[in-house]
């Protein structure tokens, strides 16, 4: 049973919410982030990223960054920047990327679902890049980053989104400049609001598809206020985190590509040659991307090869038929000595929004070797964490990112 609930958001007045909305804090490095915000005064990646507030050698992670973080969203709060809806409402968060639209459910969910597994996990997580968004939600006083959530597809709920759209005027409607159109609608109807939260209550199980480690820092802030709460009764603000769940059927997941600094000490002949073993390999006269399952693109020496995998290697296995594992187990691993993907530094990834000429690029630059890969599935996410296990990292590449900044949950 989910416990998903209603908040009265602060979200940003509505002849500046295109101004104010920005893409995630992690999609950036410091650079770019510090570009972002000069030239879009009032993104709110200032206050995702306040380290663009200070000097270019300023510690980022010092605690006077966070304080600005938290000085500047109440300034803006104060200053009617950002308003208040005073009674808890859900919100519909739609998203169009190249015609294909998705529509969320803006609302709160359980710390504890978190910790009983109704909402679960495929990724692990790293306390390095945990530690700097506790920090960030415990001086804010405030979730500023929705965690990306997705649920099996609901009569009830998909009654109440069609009859949303359809009827009422939204609180937002813009396009960014990377062409994604939102739209934003509050649902304030006190018997539609009952409708959605006992549709998620009959659900045992909701999945984190993006935004893992935003997760798990907001259920640590939760459990630090816990316990230096002597009136905790799990029932609190920060007992709750802010969330956009979004129906299966609408999702779609895109590829996140593999490149490769070296060949592990062979020749370009040798290495064709030990994945050969493996793969049928096929050499094609333009660039390859993956039209099915077991099958990947792959750029070798200015030259492009379609590999199919040989049925011995394929499984049925939640995690071991993944195409992610399949390329980590028999290439990765045995051919190039990648056995820890995470932090080895001869391999990096490349999200499939980028395109098959990044991969290009990189073997220009500064790799010998990329893969291209088919897709991660939706379900298949749903089949490894309904098993309670974990995909390799970098498994799944969602777009459109969440733009934050449009909704606010203060704890």
């Amino acid at each position: 049973m989910a416990d998903v609930r209603a908040f009265a958001a602060y979200r940003p007045r509505k002849d500046i919410a295109d101004r104010v909305a920005a893409l995630p804090y992690d999609v950036y490095n410091r650079e770019e982030a510090r570009a972002e915000v000069e030239r879009e005064p009032m993104s709110f990646l200032a206050i995702d990223r306040p380290e663009t507030q200070f000097p270019e050698d300023h510690d980022m992670y010092a605690e006077d960054v966070y304080q600005k973080a938290h000085d500047m969203l109440w300034e803006k709060i104060e200053n009617g920047i950002f308003i208040h809806d005073e009674k808890p409402c859900y919100y519909l968060y739609e998203q169009t990327m190249n015609g294909r639209v998705q529509t969320g459910i803006v609302a709160c969910s359980s710390v504890d679902d978190y910790d009983n597994n109704v909402i679960k996990k495929h990724e692990n997580t790293l306390a390095k890049k945990e530690a700097d968004r506790i920090h960030h939600v415990d001086s804010c006083d405030a979730q500023t980053g929705p965690i990306f959530l997705c649920y099996r597809e609901n009569d009830s709920i998909r009654k109440v989104i069609n009859r949303v759209k359809a009827e009422d005027e939204p609180l937002y409607d813009f396009v960014t400049k990377d062409g994604i159109k939102s739209r934003v609608f509050i649902i304030d109807k006190d018997n539609e609001i009952e409708t959605i939260a006992e549709a998620f209550k009959g659900m045992d199980s909701i999945y984190i598809a993006d935004g893992h480690h935003r997760c798990a820092s907001a259920v640590k802030v939760a459990k630090k206020r816990r316990a230096e709460d002597p009136d905790a009764n799990g029932n609190k603000e920060y007992d709750f985190f802010l969330s956009v769940l979004f129906p299966d059927s609408e999702l779609m997941i895109m590829d996140y590509n593999r490149v490769i600094k070296d060949l592990n000490g062979m020749s370009k002949e040798d290495f064709l040659q030990k994945i050969s073993e493996k793969f049928d390999v096929q050499e094609e006269a333009g660039q390859v991307k993956p039209s099915q399952k077991c099958e990947i693109g792959m750029y070798l020496g200015n030259k492009w090869y379609r590999l199919n995998a040989h049925d011995d290697i394929k499984s049925d296995d939640a995690v071991e038929g993944l195409d992610v594992s399949v390329l980590q187990n028999h290439v990765l691993t045995p051919l190039l000595n990648i056995s820890d993907p995470k932090n080895d530094p001869r391999i990096d990834f490349v999200g499939g929004i980028r395109g098959l000429s990044e991969l290009e690029k990189r073997c220009d630059n500064d790799c010998v070797l990329a893969f291209a890969m088919y897709p991660t599935d939706i379900h298949e996410l749903f089949a490894v964490a309904d098993a309670g296990r974990l995909m390799p990292p970098k498994s799944t590449w969602f777009e459109p990112k969440l733009l934050s900044g449009l909704f606010i949950h203060t704890i």
